[in-house]
């Protein structure tokens, strides 16, 4: 190579700057997915928790409203925890909990996607479809 030659302006230079901004796009892509993944196994899990206690402690509405404050106290700033997003993760739990097509698949798709299913589709068949 000609030392005048501006590395940046050469064909290799061009693939290997493309091959680079390719792995770097797949590799935020993949972290975004595993992060995605562990907020809905953390959504399911709280939402089995708040349906478990509701049903096995007979505790009403009031104990989401609480748990919200609480965690809201404790993870100032998180975003999530809100009462509606609370009671959204134990429709969720149990909306799910016994099909067992749609258990494996939940950690596909974003929370709001689900919600959207949620709210939108109103039997197992379509919300296996979107899912």
């Amino acid at each position: 190579m000609n030392n005048n030659t501006n590395v940046s302006e050469t064909q290799e230079y061009s693939r290997f700057l493309s091959e680079i901004k390719s792995r770097i796009r797949s590799a935020q892509y993949e972290a975004m997915k595993a992060v995605n993944k562990e907020m809905i196994a953390l959504y399911w899990e709280l939402g089995k928790r708040i349906y478990e206690q509701q049903n096995l402690l007979g505790w009403g509405r009031s104990v989401v409203e609480n748990l919200s404050k609480d965690i809201q106290k404790e993870f100032p700033g998180v975003k999530g925890f809100g009462t509606s997003n609370l009671w959204d993760m134990a429709r969720f739990y149990k909306e799910y909990q016994s099909d067992a097509i749609l258990q494996p698949l939940v950690g596909e798709i974003s929370w709001s996607k689900h919600i959207a299913i949620m709210t939108k589709c109103k039997n197992t068949q379509e919300r296996q479809f979107y899912i």
